[in-house]
């Protein structure tokens, strides 16, 4: 709960009127049925408390990821663990690229670290290059990347990655990766797990809340094979933060195998005719590898969107963004059409 504080994120329908939500890039196939069932079953033992460790779950999660149980850490949503994790570490110089994610900073700047802030260019289409590597020094105790990242959907190159990750090696740079929107990509990103070595000061960052469309349970995880910012993480959190709701709800979850699947076809055919039908309204957007789309140049969109019932995400509060950019997901044909057209008919009012 927040009290006192502007809430700058998406999916807040229940400040505002809204028909159709767009702020929100959660799998637009919606929530599988085994998830609604698990949680339906699960509620038959509210009495108990939940599992403080998260066996099955992580147990489940290694699994899937194939991985080592003891690299997996179970948060209340993916937000909670960017903070443990950059509170655990307490860094005193964090480099940032942006525009990124508004709790990447604001996690950074609650452990009191000032973060050098590394620009990603709208002439350069926002990717990041290689011009970073000389950036990441001795003295950089811990470098957040996303891929892809939010909001401009832009994936880092492998190859790069690979040379961050690295470079970090190199310097003793932490490197926090948040991958919760890769399995919703154009592809399917593969993830970096497969690359790590054990004590890497590698912290990668997972979501149950897109690929399952589970935001409501709050239900993260994150894959480290560094123990001892484990324990610190662990040491600093309340030991029932996963419900044993959202714990059943993740395990049905990883037995749905061919959901991702199921929505990168639809997120890629909806996508490209999004892409399409904006461009012939002449609204500038940003064809990015995600399941959501950064559009600008359309002063006041938010606002006239919104009274006509659609809630975009403004992103004028991202740094290196400003007026007339916004934030649109990719949800299904009959949703995508409304807004197509409602998009029309306020540039044209």
């Amino acid at each position: 709960m927040i009290i006192g504080t502007n809430y700058t994120h998406g999916g807040d329908i229940y400040r505002n009127r809204v028909q159709l939500d767009f702020s929100v890039n959660v799998n637009p196939l919606g929530t599988p049925e085994p998830v609604k069932e698990a949680v339906i079953a699960a509620a038959e033992n509210l009495a108990a408390y939940p599992d403080p460790y998260c066996g099955e779950l992580r147990g489940k999660l290694a699994d899937f990821h194939r991985t080592d149980p003891a690299w997996i850490l179970c948060g209340n949503g993916a937000a909670e663990l960017i903070y443990q994790f950059v509170s655990a570490l307490k860094p005193k110089h964090a480099l940032l690229p942006v525009p990124s994610f508004s709790d990447y900073e604001a996690a950074l700047r609650a452990a009191d670290c000032d973060p050098v802030f590394y620009p990603l260019l709208r002439t350069e289409g926002f990717l990041l290059s290689e011009k970073i590597l000389p950036a990441i020094t001795e003295e950089t105790e811990l470098l957040m990347l996303a891929s892809p990242n939010n909001p401009t959907g832009r994936l880092i190159d492998r190859g790069l990655l690979l040379k961050i990750l690295d470079r970090c090696r190199e310097t003793g740079t932490w490197l926090f990766l948040d991958e919760c929107f890769g399995e919703l990509t154009d592809n399917g990103t593969p993830s970096l797990i497969g690359e790590l070595k054990d004590g890497d000061r590698v912290f990668l960052l997972r979501a149950f809340t897109k690929t399952y469309a589970m935001a409501g349970l709050r239900l993260g995880c994150a894959l480290c094979p560094n123990r001892e910012i484990l324990e610190r993480i662990s040491q600093k959190s309340q030991p029932w933060n996963v419900s044993s709701v959202a714990q059943a709800a993740g395990i049905a979850a990883l037995s749905c195998r061919d959901f991702a699947e199921q929505a990168r076809k639809v997120i890629r055919e909806e996508k490209n005719w999004m892409v399409r039908e904006l461009r012939r309204l002449s609204v500038s957007v940003l064809p990015g590898d995600a399941n959501y789309l950064l559009l600008s140049g359309v002063p006041g969109l938010y606002e006239r969107l919104l009274q006509r019932g659609i809630l975009v995400r403004n992103c004028e509060n991202y740094r290196g963004l400003g007026s007339g950019d916004c934030r649109i997901a990719v949800r299904t044909r009959e949703d995508n059409e409304v807004l197509i057209e409602t998009i029309g008919e306020v540039l044209h009012a």
